[in-house]
């Protein structure tokens, strides 16, 4: 409660009781050798919220509309049943690329509820539940897409999904420090990337 002629400090009125950080402290801080935050961390809940719930919606999609579509009729052959009226077409004719894909859009969809549940009861965007949950979500959106097309080969489909899973874990874990010194790194077992001014 605000009562006439007492100042509030700045940031209290918005934010609850957290003032916000004066400039010459943030200065003392990062003399103090404090590491830079992960951009990652900068990212609003809400947001973040968005995402979850767009990627909760294309997985239901993907998971209740299968590539290559559902058998329109019973077929039997010598009164053995070939397949049923309603079953996935992708199921009978490429059952391991059919299982990996159920597999993939169940972990997508599962793991972006999760997302969206941990942000709306309030855990921290920086918190381990939100980035694992995102990262999961996300790779497994790439790796549905990439299974979906029957032309590729399903081995080369998981090692795309495995690398964009490392790419995306580095984005969103390395500090902005690390990834310089990563960069650092390279350049030196790779003198031709090097600039010359």
């Amino acid at each position: 409660m605000v009562h006439p002629g007492t100042e509030t400090p700045a940031g209290d009125v918005e934010m609850g009781n957290q003032a916000a950080e004066s400039p010459a402290m943030n200065q003392q801080q990062q003399q103090l050798g404090r590491q830079q935050p992960n951009p990652w961390a900068g990212n609003n809940a809400n947001t973040l919220l968005v995402v979850a719930t767009l990627i909760t919606t294309l997985s239901y999609q993907i998971g209740t509309s299968l590539p290559g579509g559902y058998w329109q009729e019973t077929k039997m052959q010598d009164g053995k049943e070939l397949y049923r009226a309603g079953d996935p077409i992708m199921r009978d004719l490429q059952y391991a690329r059919y299982w990996v894909f159920m597999v993939a859009s169940w972990a997508g969809f599962v793991s972006s509820t999760l997302m969206t549940l941990s942000l709306l009861v309030g855990i921290a965007v920086d918190s381990w539940q939100v980035r694992w949950s995102f990262l999961v979500a996300y790779s497994s959106l790439f790796l549905t897409f990439a299974v979906s097309g029957n032309r590729t080969k399903l081995p080369l489909d998981i090692l795309l999904w495995a690398g964009s899973l490392a790419f995306f874990w580095a984005v969103i874990y390395f500090r902005p420090e690390h990834r310089a010194y990563i960069v650092r790194v390279l350049r030196f077992f790779n003198p031709a990337t090097t600039s010359t001014d």
